[in-house]
């Protein structure tokens, strides 16, 4: 889960003095007139004025036109935070969360998360909902964090989307319901989410939730892949390999297996071997099998070092070589294998092998 950081933004619109009056100090900041900025808000956060206060606390803690000073960050924070400012006592909870300006104490994070979600601050909902879920400074409580999630979500906080849509999938905090994480994964992944679009992809394939749909599937791995996720890369070259919602290309499978073990997905490794070993969608080439099986049999992958054993015993596309043939069936058992696995390429959500 991600933690939301207390919030900095630039733009404040002073509910307690003249629009016009506001703007002056507002667009002389604007303009990178800082120290015209900090003059402006100086007196106003003196006499009392909780968002000038929420200003030079920001100010403050980002060093932006002061020294940067935590401590006075966090003083002008608990001053807007007193007088029931929702954003201040959400840093005021960050601050005391992250021991920020003020030793790390949860309970006092909590207080203030609370103050400022009950007000409806979204990101205060949302940390209050990984505090019950992690359990951190409170006693774990699934359906409490499902509750502040929920909060969050309905506001259109893409994080909290995906979790609620997460907690309905998996019946954590709530009971089962895959129509509702799919509705609550959809609303997340169209913020771009890409946890979110590669368990959309997932549910969509299996008809969890939803009507089977390979396109849509598809579709929603594409989307994942394309923001670099190596999971949604795998997945769409075992589609590619194999057909599965798209017309079968196995030199298209090999582009993406190739993405996917850019950034040492192991079982894009192995099916790399496996292809080049075989042939399928690239010419034989025992060597490049070889390449692709040592580096998944280097990530522990125990298939990849029982066919690098097979291929020494058998000078399959490389010499034969009985030495190292026994020192691959050693590391192969070492790492668990078993003669009776199957070769095949799983599918990144712990669903049924798919064969190449």
């Amino acid at each position: 889960m991600n933690w939301k950081k207390g919030a900095a933004g630039l733009l404040l619109v002073l509910a307690s003095v003249g629009a016009a009056q506001a703007d002056v100090g507002r667009n002389s900041y604007d303009r990178g007139d800082i120290k015209s900025g900090l003059d402006y808000w100086r007196p106003l956060a003196s006499k009392g004025n909780a968002t000038a206060q929420l200003k030079l606390g920001q100010m403050y803690e980002q060093g932006n036109g002061v020294e940067k000073n935590l401590t006075l960050a966090l003083s002008w924070y608990r001053k807007a935070a007193d007088q029931g400012n929702a954003e201040a006592q959400f840093n005021v909870g960050t601050m005391y969360d992250q021991g920020e300006g003020v030793a790390a104490d949860k309970s006092q994070a909590i207080a203030w998360y609370r103050k400022a979600a009950a007000q409806g601050y979204l990101n205060a909902q949302y940390n209050l909902g990984v505090v019950y879920d992690t359990g951190q400074g409170v006693a774990q409580d699934k359906q409490e964090a499902f509750a502040w999630y929920s909060k969050a979500a309905e506001q259109g906080d893409a994080d909290a989307q995906f979790n609620v849509g997460t907690m309905y999938d998996q019946g954590d905090g709530t009971g089962k319901d895959k129509r509702k994480a799919v509705i609550w994964y959809h609303k997340a992944a169209e913020q771009g989410k890409v946890e979110a679009q590669f368990n959309l992809g997932i549910m969509y394939r299996d008809g969890e939730g939803v009507a089977k749909d390979g396109a849509a599937a598809f579709s929603w791995f594409k989307k994942a892949a394309d923001q670099g996720d190596a999971g949604a890369q795998f997945n769409i070259g075992a589609m590619y390999a194999d057909g599965d919602g798209i017309k079968q290309d196995q030199a298209e499978a090999i582009t993406w297996f190739l993405k996917a073990a850019a950034q040492n997905d192991v079982e894009a490794e192995y099916n790399l071997g496996v292809m080049f070993r075989d042939g399928e969608g690239v010419p034989k080439n025992g060597h490049r099998a070889v390449y692709w099986f040592e580096r998944a049999a280097e990530h522990r992958y125990a298939g990849a070092a029982y066919n690098l054993a097979m291929m020494y015993r058998d000078g399959d596309g490389i010499a034969a070589d009985a030495v190292k043939a026994a020192e691959w069936f050693r590391k192969a058992k070492h790492l668990g294998y078993d003669d009776g696995e199957d070769q095949q390429q799983e599918d990144r959500s712990g669903g049924q092998p798919i064969p190449i």
